[in-house]
């Protein structure tokens, strides 16, 4: 009877480890952004003959590290050469830097703006996702495809996966059940995608929000930054709405 006992007391125990295994609380992924150029300047209006000029894809690496409450999303290294300066409006240039507390539901920034560093804090938005059937292998994980529209109208799509279990993702994009591991924004001509997951212990102590930077925290300070920001949009007037949303990125 004793001997029965033991061997169901390891059982369970070894139940519960493999249940451990399979879902992952922290670790850090390594994401590969591609921007179609020549796309994305033929929709800007730019000629022929200077888009076929340029290199088909800008292709940049970027990482997530990620606790079981915070993770920070910042670039890893470039492997095809810096931003170009008429790409301002996409999000994503390498000085730049989300972290974000899902316990807390807060975000802070830090945003590149003429040169100068500045850090912005908020809430989380709340994104609306409709899950799908179909399915996809990314980085050796089985990814559930999810679609969504961000900023009212800029369609998203999104493959996440239920074996790490922070609801986390890049640029922000979050509130799947699991990780992002697959993301396409036709608008854009983007698309985001990991290459790697290292798996490994992580504390929340240790993924910490970016400081070097001009903080701006209050309503004035904001607005000045807008108004900085709008002098680059001197013949193209926006709204103060979407002057924010190319401020903080595709996520707002």
């Amino acid at each position: 009877m004793k001997r029965s006992a033991t061997l169901i007391i390891l059982t369970l125990a070894c139940c519960q480890l493999q249940a451990q295994q399979l879902f992952i609380p922290s670790g850090r992924i390594i994401y590969e952004k591609k921007i179609n150029l020549q796309r994305s300047f033929s929709d800007a209006g730019i000629s022929d003959e200077a888009t076929e000029k340029l290199r088909r894809y800008n292709i940049s690496t970027w990482e997530l590290t990620f606790s079981p409450t915070n993770a920070i999303y910042r670039s890893f290294k470039n492997d095809t050469g810096s931003d170009n300066p008429l790409m301002f409006s996409f999000p994503g240039k390498s000085g730049n830097q989300l972290f974000s507390d899902f316990s807390k539901q807060r975000r802070v920034l830090r945003k590149k703006i003429f040169n100068e560093d500045y850090i912005l804090n908020d809430t989380i938005p709340a994104l609306t996702w409709k899950v799908m059937h179909e399915t996809r292998n990314i980085a050796g994980y089985e990814c559930r495809k999810a679609i969504g529209i961000v900023n009212d109208s800029i369609y998203v799509v999104a493959f996440y996966t239920d074996e790490i279990l922070l609801q986390a993702g890049p640029e922000g994009f979050y509130g799947l059940p699991g990780m992002i591991l697959g993301l396409a924004i036709p608008r854009y001509y983007t698309t985001w995608f990991a290459t790697k997951v290292n798996v490994y212990r992580v504390e929340a102590k240790n993924v910490l929000p970016p400081k070097e930077g001009k903080r701006i925290d209050s309503e004035k300070e904001k607005n000045k930054l807008i108004d900085l920001f709008s002098r680059f949009e001197g013949q193209r007037p926006l709204k103060r709405a979407d002057l924010l949303k190319q401020i903080y990125g595709l996520v707002l």
